[in-house]
């Protein structure tokens, strides 16, 4: 019996989005709101130990989302749906993908050093604004992965 690539590449594709959004969602929910526990003077220093473990595991989930969904698209050619509205959830995908994709691999070179500053000078307000942007891109991938999973399964 010959494997099926294509679903190997599903699986792995569902495999590396429920590390990547799993680990938002531990961030958003559990580790950031935790901080407030904690001296405000410890905020930085605890982000960027969390930071340091999960941005690995999610830049190479990341990659591995962005690998296999172009086999997708590539062993079962489905690149035309990219010009049919009614497969609106595959651009929303791409559409949550990018910005998280944009903050793992550019903050490191730029935004990491900002955030480090903001939390010596104003703690709170840094704090409050990275918990404020996780949520709302929490939601909209919780959002995407059920539009994703309704449209190929055909619920829209």
């Amino acid at each position: 019996m010959a494997i099926d690539w294509g679903i190997v590449a599903r699986a792995v594709h569902v495999l590396a989005v429920v590390v990547w959004i799993g680990g938002v969602w531990l961030v958003t929910t559990v580790l950031l709101p935790g901080l407030t526990q904690k001296p405000p003077q410890d905020w930085g220093r605890e982000f960027e130990a969390i930071e340091h473990r999960f941005a690995p595991q999610a830049r190479i989930a990341m990659l591995l989302v962005l690998l296999s969904g172009l086999y997708i698209l590539y062993q079962y050619d489905l690149w035309d749906r990219f010009a049919d509205d009614s497969f609106w959830w595959m651009h929303m995908m791409v559409g949550v993908w990018l910005p998280f994709a944009a903050l793992l691999f550019v903050e490191p070179l730029f935004i990491g050093r900002r955030i480090r500053q903001r939390f010596t000078t104003s703690s709170q307000a840094t704090l409050t604004r990275m918990l404020w942007m996780h949520r709302v891109l929490l939601a909209l991938s919780m959002a995407t992965i059920f539009a994703a999973v309704g449209g190929s399964h055909g619920l829209f």
